[in-house]
């Protein structure tokens, strides 16, 4: 494990002991696992804290592990352009349980929350627009979800 990645890792798991529930690197790749309910904290840190500056929200995804509880993974991907480092951070949800929107902290998750509520059905909490973004308005179901027929 690069010194540099290792130093990032114990720097995040001294900052937010509390709301970090797991981290692992694999292949230089750094993954956090945080509380639903600290997201928008840790993403808040982790955007502005001198020395981290992941400013660059890259996309959020949603992953079914059909058969898992928690079922559901809502993934995001964070960039810092001043130290071109990348970081992921997830969250563990069971179905229908809602998810807090980040809009407020990254603007450009309105798509990216609108597509995961569409794909998988997971709700996010004070989303100003939470409605169908790649199905038509009466669409039935969620068509990444594994049960999906």
């Amino acid at each position: 494990m690069p010194k540099k990645m290792r130093a990032l890792l114990e720097r995040i798991q001294s900052a937010l002991k509390e709301d970090l529930h797991q981290s692992s690197i694999y292949l230089d790749e750094l993954t956090i696992i945080v509380s639903k309910e600290s997201i928008a904290k840790v993403l808040l840190y982790l955007r502005d804290a001198e020395g981290l500056l992941f400013n660059q929200l890259i996309d959020i995804c949603g992953v079914d592990h059909l058969g898992r509880q928690p079922r559901f993974d809502v993934v995001y991907h964070l960039l810092s352009l001043p130290h071109n480092q990348r970081i992921r951070v997830k969250i563990q949800v069971q179905e229908d349980e809602p998810v807090p929107s980040i809009i407020q902290i990254f603007t450009c998750a309105n798509w990216y929350e609108r597509e995961i509520w569409d794909m998988y059905g997971i709700p996010f909490e004070n989303h100003p627009d939470l409605r169908r973004l790649l199905t038509d308005y009466g669409f039935d179901g969620c068509p990444l979800r594994k049960d999906f027929p």
